[in-house]
């Protein structure tokens, strides 16, 4: 069954939301003033006699066209006074800083405390540039926050009304990501962002279909503030492919915390970034779901919504609840530190959004917040990790020819090719197994080392094989050494003609992420 992932029903949380309208900004605490510099204007006539003065005391030209200068605020509390009566300056004016017309400052009135969680109010964010796919229940484009909203784009026909209970899930999602700071209502973490739609309304056909369509139209971030109690290979397949087009996959945790924390899909599938709710505390909330598969958290509790008006008259509420406002801003604020770093792939974008959290207790990662709470400014600056080659391949059916993909994953070693080396990463969670293909010449031997920096252990499997899912006859030999030590495999072919066996790294641990070089030598027998 579907779920739209809200922390309440529906119904309870619109008798609960508060007044929309009342204005709840971010409060700072003053800092000292610090002294400020004079701009004087030289009057022209008395220039000769008013520019060495100015020098001698460290005065900076700012305009010689117009005769001004900069006075620093040492000197001019005393210099600028004796120029003036002297009649060197003809007039004097504090500098000043000019206030930013940033995206938290054009007076909307619903800006929450929510932007200062995740250190939106640190950075500014840049004009369009990834995409955010919104795949959901549609988006009400008339709304006053989206009606002349630029780079706003329809990939289906939005019908926002086609489930009632549903009616304002999109929408409201949508706002999360890209409402424009334009004086009404609320502000979305990245306000220019290049907003793509979805509308998904029907169910998990309309959302692989929404998914294979945003990945077409280029690779960006997808969000999914959605989920199914069931597992689906369809739905599986669409994140793959998605993947392995480039895109990054942001998904809901889900709001099933005191109804035991069932599976959620595609949160709990590989390659998802899957986040969690907090509250105003920087506290995991009472319905967010416990999973060893949350990635990040970010605020999800009480947050002030756009809905359409044909379901509240104001266009919004000031207080909705659920991993699914949680979701968007991990997608907008991705599509934001991708825009500023495109340099990036989306293996790299993926684990910086989690490692570039700021940790939320307890220390460390746990099933509560994942690495942590989403920090902008953090992933703006921190180191990248390296690229994760070859994702996805978890396994057979991803790395050879007419599985999921109609061409083979390139093999590490090949005819001519008789050794080779590749540093990656594997997770317990989202990329448990690194599927390679490796050619073994005919009556020869390939050492399969692996080096690893955490529990990562290692196979080697038969060129029959269609899965290494599960233990078979087709594994040749495994290697399972504790911790870090150095794992080995020798893979023999004893046949007349050489063939495409397979190598598998897998990761040891319950949880965690660890890097690892593989390294490939074809010996003489």
């Amino acid at each position: 069954m579907r779920k739209l992932l809200y922390g309440v029903p529906a119904a309870a949380l619109v008798a609960a939301a508060a007044v929309v309208g009342a204005r709840d900004t971010p409060t700072a605490t003053a800092a000292p003033v610090a002294p400020r510099a004079t701009l004087v204007q030289v009057d022209r006539s008395a220039a000769s006699a008013a520019l060495p003065i100015l020098r001698r005391h460290g005065a900076s030209p700012v305009s010689k066209r117009l005769g001004v200068w900069r006075v620093p605020a040492r000197s001019a509390p005393m210099l600028v006074p004796r120029l003036k009566q002297a009649g060197l300056i003809l007039t004097s004016e504090t500098d000043m800083l000019a206030r930013p017309a940033g995206h938290l400052g054009a007076g909307d009135p619903l800006i929450r405390p929510w932007l200062t969680a995740v250190g939106a109010d640190r950075a500014e964010p840049p004009g369009p540039g990834r995409a955010v796919t919104v795949i959901d229940s549609g988006l009400d484009l008339t709304h006053p926050e989206f009606a002349n909203r630029p780079n706003t784009v329809a990939l289906n026909e939005q019908r926002p009304g086609r489930r009632d209970a549903e009616l304002y899930h999109g929408t409201a999602v949508s706002s999360m990501v890209a409402a424009p700071a334009n004086g009404i209502g609320l502000v979305g973490v990245y306000p220019q962002a290049l907003l793509k739609l979805w509308d998904a309304s029907l169910g998990l056909g309309d959302v692989i279909a929404g998914i294979d369509a945003a990945s077409q139209s280029g690779a960006g971030v997808i969000n999914l503030s959605l989920g199914f109690d069931r597992p689906s290979r369809l739905l599986e397949d669409a994140v793959n492919r998605a993947f392995a087009g480039g895109s990054l996959i942001v998904a809901a945790a889900g709001n099933e915390r005191e109804e035991g924390n069932p599976v959620e899909y595609p949160s709990y599938l590989p390659h998802v970034l899957t986040i969690a709710a907090t509250s105003q505390s920087d506290a995991v909330t009472s319905f967010s779901n416990r999973t060893n598969y949350i990635d990040l958290a970010a605020p999800g509790d009480r947050i002030p919504v756009a809905v359409p008006t044909s379901f509240r008259e104001s266009g919004f509420l000031a207080a909705a609840s659920g991993t699914s406002f949680s979701a968007p801003i991990v997608s907008g604020a991705s599509a934001w530190v991708w825009t500023a770093r495109p340099e990036l792939d989306n293996t790299q974008l993926f684990d910086l959004m989690r490692f570039s959290a700021r940790d939320l207790p307890p220390s460390g990662f746990d099933p509560d917040t994942g690495f942590g709470m989403l920090d902008i400014p953090n992933a703006l600056a921190a180191a990248a990790p390296a690229p994760d080659p070859q994702e996805p391949n978890e396994d057979i059916r991803l790395v050879r020819a007419n599985g999921l993909f109609a061409a083979a994953k390139p093999a590490l070693t090949r005819p001519g090719v008789m050794s080779a080396s590749l540093s990656a990463r594997v997770d317990a969670k989202e990329d448990p197994r690194d599927v390679y293909r490796v050619w073994v010449p005919a009556r020869r031997t390939v050492v399969a080392t692996l080096t690893p920096a955490g529990n990562v252990d290692l196979e080697g499997w038969a060129p029959a094989t269609t899965t290494v899912a599960r233990v078979s006859n087709r594994r040749l030999q495994r290697s399972a050494r504790a911790g870090r030590a150095t794992d080995t495999v020798r893979i023999r072919n004893a046949a007349r003609s050489g063939a495409y066996y397979y190598v598998n790294v897998v990761a040891g641990g319950a949880t965690g992420s660890s890097a690892y070089t593989l390294t490939l030598v074809t010996g003489s027998s």
